[in-house]
């Protein structure tokens, strides 16, 4: 087995063997608590820009199809850590193996590292820039690889993940047009905005607004995403410009953007909200679901100042989940409540953007 090396922005190195493509990957090191489902985070967007650490044993089981992905083009992650690779997977669907479709797609791997100390230390130190390389084994040399790489709060990874043209995802005349500005857009939100009721038209993370104004669509929604919030300045006008005009729905970068739009501001967490079991309670309703979740970043609800309503708050940790806003048909959520991979105990939150759409047409 060919030698591999992990070098985080600390100068923390854990030696370990490659899988996928040979190279090297320079991202953000996060990890990620659920236990199946890889296939799904590869393929998110929302990790572009961050090197993903499977904190579960055991991955590559039950290997890889065409069917269970978020986005076409292949993973969208810059490497992959995991503590056991399986080489062989045993299941009727699979078409490949995992380590075949990283190389496929040109993703660099690691196996055979501690991930419980990795994920231990990520705890206490937070997320931080990391390097994978199969082809340098000179700590000192991939640190210094590290230390010079732009951070992934400079890196616009929301314009490599957007659609370049608009195009339908579902078109049927007789149901309201919803439009989804794509930022890194999954395709389970899709699928469960057609499954709710809509027609869904997809378009540019930076198509001006008066652009999709004109198509007087019955709703907006902003999509998850990678980074930063904050550097896309470009997506924030747009949506101060959407704010009053159409009922808006956002999904985690979506609420981040909104959050800032509205005039408040994001925060980034220690190291992220990254896995399938995290307990979300709706203020409303005192209901608690267990939910998918992927974000770094964060809305500091007190400093929108009374413009919106918490509606849903982590269980965890105690941070803001999702807001309503007082006036306008506006609301958002943090978490992801189309999974994939995941629970579903959050697919209701579809079913409330509908018929806040329907109460928003019967005015």
């Amino acid at each position: 087995m060919k030698k591999a090396i992990l070098v985080l922005k600390d100068g923390t190195a854990f030696e370990g063997f490659a899988f996928g493509t040979e190279g090297e990957a320079i991202g953000e090191v996060v990890f990620n608590t659920s236990i199946t489902g890889y296939q799904e985070i590869l393929t998110d967007p929302s990790y572009k820009g961050q090197i993903v650490m499977m904190t579960y044993s055991q991955i590559g089981n039950y290997g890889i199809n065409e069917e269970d992905i978020e986005s076409l083009g292949g993973p969208k992650v810059e490497g992959f850590i995991i503590r056991e690779y399986k080489d062989y997977p045993s299941n009727w669907r699979s078409q490949s193996s995992l380590g075949e479709y990283l190389r496929k797609y040109q993703i660099v791997g690691i196996h055979g590292i501690d991930t419980r100390a990795l994920t231990k230390h990520l705890r206490d130190r937070g997320a931080q820039m990391g390097i994978i390389s199969t082809i340098d084994y000179d700590i000192k040399s991939l640190h210094r690889k590290v230390l010079t790489h732009p951070d992934i709060s400079e890196i616009d990874h929301v314009s490599a993940m957007m659609c370049k043209e608009p195009y339908w995802f579902h078109e049927e005349q007789n149901m309201p047009l919803c439009i989804v500005y794509d930022y890194g857009v999954k395709l389970n939100i899709l699928r469960n905005l057609k499954k709710v009721g809509f027609s869904v038209y997809v378009v540019p993370g930076k198509m001006p607004a008066e652009a999709l104004l004109e198509m007087n669509p019955s709703c907006i929604m902003l999509s998850n995403g990678p980074g930063d919030p904050q550097i896309l300045t470009y997506a924030v006008d747009n949506i101060k410009k959407l704010i009053g005009k159409k009922p808006v729905f956002g999904i985690c970068l979506g609420h981040q953007l909104l959050g800032l739009a509205l005039g408040g501001r994001t925060y980034k967490l220690k190291f992220g909200h990254h896995g399938g079991n995290h307990p979300v309670k709706d203020m409303k309703t005192g209901k608690i679901s267990i939910t998918a979740q992927n974000h770094n970043y964060c809305v500091d609800i007190t400093s929108l100042k009374g413009k919106v309503r918490l509606t849903h708050k982590n269980l965890y940790d105690g941070t803001e989940e999702g807001m309503e806003h007082v006036e306008y048909p506006i609301f958002s959520v943090q978490h992801h409540p189309e999974a994939g991979p995941g629970p579903n105990d959050s697919l209701d939150v579809f079913l409330r953007f509908r018929e806040i759409v329907r109460e928003f047409e019967k005015k």
